[in-house]
């Protein structure tokens, strides 16, 4: 099997690609970076190449970026029994492949969205540019709270983990750390889920491994 190695960015969407990789069950070399103010040191970014984003992976001569696509790349090229991903024209891939992509593209881009507007911006109303961004914040996780209330187990498509999981944990957990506009709700399902998550061997073993700390 060829090395691989996951380029860790503290306090980031990292600890997805190696909660899959732990569930999954390679062996992986750990580059980790604490930031510096709040960032990526520069060097490490060179390091990682492309734009310098985290995660990165490597594989043998493969080198990959963003989450989801190293998501989709590890359960086809690793899931064999497709445990964690279904096979292609299995229609319940593209259930799973869904939450994989709106992880980052919905829920994860409204949060940010908001957080960049307390890091950045310079003039106006800061809670007023907020309060309208919560809009599409709290939509998101109302319908989080909604299918996980429908789900016939403790993870998002039943008592198994998927590929789902590894992807929507960290953004519900972002959200809620952050209290990016979700205006105080409780959540109480989201929250058993970031819960049961935490608790599978394989995402204790990644924090471990890793250092993880959301800080």
């Amino acid at each position: 099997m060829p090395p691989i190695t996951l380029w860790f960015l503290q306090a980031s969407r990292c600890i997805r690609t190696a909660w899959l990789l732990e569930e999954l069950g390679l062996d992986y070399e750990v580059k980790f970076s604490p930031r510096e103010n709040g960032i990526a040191p520069a060097a490490f970014k060179k390091e990682a190449g492309g734009l310098g984003k985290f995660p990165t992976l490597q594989d043998g001569d493969v080198t990959l970026y963003e989450s989801g696509n190293i998501a989709e790349y590890l359960c086809d090229t690793y899931d064999k029994q497709h445990r964690l991903l279904p096979p292609l024209g299995d229609p319940k891939r593209y259930e799973v492949l869904q939450w994989v992509h709106a992880a980052e593209a919905t829920w994860a881009l409204h949060g940010i969205a908001i957080l960049y507007v307390r890091w950045h911006q310079k003039d106006g109303d800061v809670k007023k540019t907020e309060e309208g961004l919560s809009k599409n914040v709290i939509n998101d996780m109302n319908l989080l709270e909604s299918t996980l209330e429908k789900s016939s187990g403790k993870f998002l498509l039943g008592d198994k983990v998927t590929v789902a999981d590894t992807l929507m944990h960290f953004s519900a957990v972002f959200i809620l750390a952050r209290d990016l506009g979700v205006k105080g709700e409780d959540y109480p399902r989201c929250k058993k889920f970031i819960q049961d998550c935490e608790a599978t061997e394989s995402y204790k073993k990644a924090v471990e491994r890793t250092g993880h700390s959301l800080g």
